[in-house]
C-alpha cells in the first residue's frame, strides 16, 4: 500500500491507497508548515499525523512508497523524507503539484490556484515542472483571496470616508468587522493579529457583490485577476509558446462563477492559446492520482 499526503500551512490530509488506488483510510490534521511549528514541531507533527493514520488499518499493512507534497521549504521536507524509515520509497513535491496532476494528468499545462494565496504549476513538454507567483501577501498575491479583499476594502473605506460614492461595498465593509468609522477600520487592520486572515475572508463577500453588479467590487476583482492572468501569460509564453494547452483552475476563488466569466473575458483579448479545465476535486484526489501514476 501506499500513503499520500497533502499538507498546507492549516491543515493536513493523508490517505492510504491499496494497489488499484482505492482509498483504505484517511485523516486529516493540523497543518506541519516549518516557519509556524519550527523544523522539529514539523516533523514531529507529520510522524504523528502518519501513526494516527495507519492506526486505522485493519490488520498490520506493508508500506511501499510514500508521497509527501507540503507547502514552503522544499529542501526540509526532502531532508525530512530521508530520515523516515519503513515507508519504502519516499517522494517530496510541492503542494502545487496535485492540483497541477488534476489539471493535466501528467502531461503539459498548468494549473492557476487562488485560495487564501495563489499560484501558478506548469509542467512543459518535457516534464519539467516550473512555478510561479505564491510569493506571499507581502508581495501581492494576484488572484487571491487576500488580495481581492484587500483591494475591495480599500475601495470600501474610501466609500466611508467619503471620496468615493458610497455603494453596498461600504455596508459590507461595516457587517465584515463590525465598525462604523472609516478611521476605526483601517486602524483594525492594522492592529488586529489575524488581519491577513480577515482580509482573505472578505472575498466571498466581494465575490457576491461582483455578481450582483456593484462596480467596485467588479473592479477589484477585474484587477486581481488581470494581474493574474498577465503571470499566467508569461509562463505560457515562455514554455508553450502559442501552442495550445490546458489550464487548470482551482480554488473557491477562480472556480466562483463571476471569476469564470471575468477568466474567459480576459483570455479573449488578446486571445490566450489555453483551455479552461475548472477543477472541483481537492488537492488531496490530485495526490491520489499521482500515487496511481507514479
Amino acid at each position: 500500500m501506499k500513503i499520500g499526503v497533502d499538507g498546507g500551512g492549516t491543515k493536513t490530509e493523508l490517505i492510504l491507497v491499496d494497489p488499484a488506488g482505492g482509498i483504505v483510510a484517511r485523516h486529516t490534521g493540523p497543518g506541519c508548515n516549518p516557519s509556524l511549528l519550527g523544523p522539529a514541531g514539523a516533523r514531529e507533527q507529520l510522524r504523528a499525523l502518519l501513526r494516527q493514520l495507519l492506526a486505522q488499518a485493519t490488520g498490520p499493512v506493508e508500506i511501499t512508497a510514500l508521497h509527501l507534497y507540503m507547502a514552503g521549504a522544499p529542501a526540509f521536507w526532502r531532508e525530512t523524507g530521508d530520515e523516515l524509515n519503513n515507508f519504502g520509497r519516499v517522494i517530496t513535491g510541492d503542494d502545487s503539484l496535485p492540483v497541477l496532476e488534476l489539471a493535466t494528468g501528467g502531461g503539459p499545462g498548468l494549473v492557476l490556484h487562488a485560495g487564501t494565496g495563489s499560484f501558478v504549476a506548469a509542467r512543459g513538454f518535457d516534464g519539467s515542472l516550473h512555478y510561479a507567483g505564491g510569493l506571499g501577501w507581502r508581495f501581492g498575491d494576484p488572484g487571491s483571496g487576500h488580495d481581492l479583499g484587500r483591494r475591495a476594502l480599500a475601495a470600501g473605506l474610501l466609500e466611508l470616508q467619503g471620496w468615493a460614492p458610497r455603494t453596498a461595498l461600504a455596508d459590507a465593509v461595516v457587517r465584515h468587522t463590525g465598525i462604523a468609522d472609516y478611521a476605526a477600520n483601517s486602524r483594525y487592520f492594522y492592529t488586529t493579529e489575524d488581519a491577513n486572515a480577515r482580509l482573505a475572508a472578505f472575498a466571498p463577500a466581494v465575490l457576491d457583490l461582483a455578481r450582483a453588479g456593484n462596480a467596485p467590487a467588479q473592479t477589484a476583482l477585474a484587477g486581481t485577476l488581470t494581474d493574474f492572468v498577465s503571470l499566467a501569460r508569461s509562463v505560457t509564453t515562455r514554455l508553450f509558446g502559442e501552442t495550445p494547452v490546458v489550464c487548470g483552475v482551482s480554488g473557491a476563488i477562480l472556480n466562483h462563477e463571476v471569476s469564470a466569466i471575468t477568466l474567459r473575458a480576459l483570455a479573449a483579448s488578446p486571445p490566450w492559446p489555453v483551455e479552461f479545465r475548472f477543477l472541483t476535486d481537492p488537492p488531496i484526489e490530485g495526490v491520489r492520482r499521482l500515487l496511481t501514476r507514479l
